[in-house]
């Protein structure tokens, strides 16, 4: 691991050759990567050279505890050049979205960046706070943007709750008085292992502003990312069918875009109507079925509807005989939990849910931002998937 920081923009160690090539993309001649692990640069990025940060919230949700005030001396009476936001996960799909964002708002983003694949001492608190502690610096924010990559049994825990967790601890440890955490909305009816630790942590984010007035946090919980939905468009566009589970109408959800969630991320920062806040966030538009995306996908590629109706119940076979071989072969466990992972995908929408009908409400799940899947669709189906790979989630 190797931690990045900059005044107005982003510094990044030679260790982190991905991260770096991706930003140096973005930023011309704007970010200078030095061979000393730590260090501060100003770089006077521009205002306007990643994308409009113009975005409208269309509906707003949350659900809020007891604590609905800004902190005392709160570091939002500070300009955003003035307040230093550490950024963990800050190399994943998301993260990356997160640190362009905050970096053309202006903020002072320290980015832990992975050396390697995978996420190592992230996990190890010793090792995060002494990466800080080199720095010598105050953090004022903490956005969190950690996830496991599999969703394996293991990894979920390691990494949705004690990665997560320690990056709260070295915060604070360093002055942190707010914590943005990116979750899932899917926490809201949890059957599966990461959805049990990301909840086991925010619970525990809660508590710490419940027993702290100067310390508040953000809990946003996106629906479905575009690239989830994108992994049928090559087949499509090649004359092969769609598949779908059932009907096509198990689920639904309003996806919404790497860049407006990015955006509706960086707003967590000052806003004061998202303090103390869990914030179920969806892109703009209704929400659509699979059957839906289909079609729409069909008549983008201008080719004639061709379905295949696979029935959730297969899955459910499936994961009945996969549980009975983990008791044989214990070993086996992260295969049983993909096969639930992928029978919750199927059947379950990625919308506001209430507990109390257990029915899913897509007029109450809030929608932001500008772009819509048919855009997406477009843009996939004329320039292919690059740079929107699913990666370990692409059986899913």
């Amino acid at each position: 691991m190797s931690t990045c920081a900059s005044f107005y923009g982003i510094t990044l160690s030679s260790s982190s050759s991905t991260f770096k090539n991706l930003l140096s993309s973005h930023y011309p001649n704007k970010i200078q990567v030095n061979s000393s692990p730590f260090s501060f640069l100003p770089s006077h990025l521009s205002k306007t050279s990643v994308f409009n940060t113009k975005r409208h919230i269309v509906a707003t949700a949350s659900t809020p505890t007891a604590l609905e005030s800004p902190p005392k001396s709160s570091f939002r009476d500070k300009p955003p050049k003035d307040i230093n936001v550490l950024v963990v996960g800050s190399t994943g799909y998301i993260g990356n979205f997160v640190v362009k964002e905050l970096v053309n708002r202006g903020f002072n983003v320290i980015a832990v960046c992975r050396e390697k694949s995978g996420i190592k001492d992230v996990t190890q608190l010793d090792s995060l706070q002494q990466s800080l502690q080199n720095l010598g610096v105050s953090i004022d924010v903490v956005v969190s943007c950690l996830a496991s990559r599999s969703g394996g049994v293991k990894d979920s825990w390691k990494i949705d709750y004690e990665a997560t967790k320690n990056s709260l601890l070295a915060g604070r440890t360093f002055g942190a008085k707010h914590f943005v955490l990116l979750s899932a909305i899917c926490v809201q009816k949890p059957l599966l292992e990461f959805q049990r630790a990301k909840l086991k942590f925010e619970s525990e984010l809660i508590k710490e502003a419940e027993n702290d007035d100067d310390f508040s946090y953000s809990i946003v919980r996106p629906t479905a990312f575009f690239k989830s939905l994108g992994g049928q468009v090559e087949l499509v566009k090649d004359g092969k069918p769609y598949v779908m589970f059932g009907d096509g109408k198990l689920c639904a959800c309003k996806p919404i875009s790497e860049p407006d969630l990015a955006s509706f991320i960086a707003d967590c920062m000052l806003s004061t109507d998202k303090i103390n806040q869990i914030l179920p966030i969806g892109g703009p538009g209704k929400a659509l079925t699979p059957l839906e995306q289909g079609e729409m996908l069909f008549k983008l590629a201008g080719k004639k509807p061709n379905f295949i109706k696979v029935p959730i119940e297969i899955m459910d076979f499936a994961i009945g005989v996969l549980d009975f071989l983990v008791k044989i072969f214990p070993s086996m466990e992260d295969v049983a939990e993909f096969g639930k992972i992928g029978r919750y995908y199927a059947a379950e929408s990625m919308l506001v849910y209430d507990p109390e009908t257990k029915e899913y409400k897509a007029e109450e799940t809030p929608s932001y931002g500008e772009d819509t899947l048919e855009d997406f669709f477009k843009r996939v189906l004329e320039e292919g998937m690059a740079g929107q790979e699913l990666g370990e989630q692409i059986i899913f």
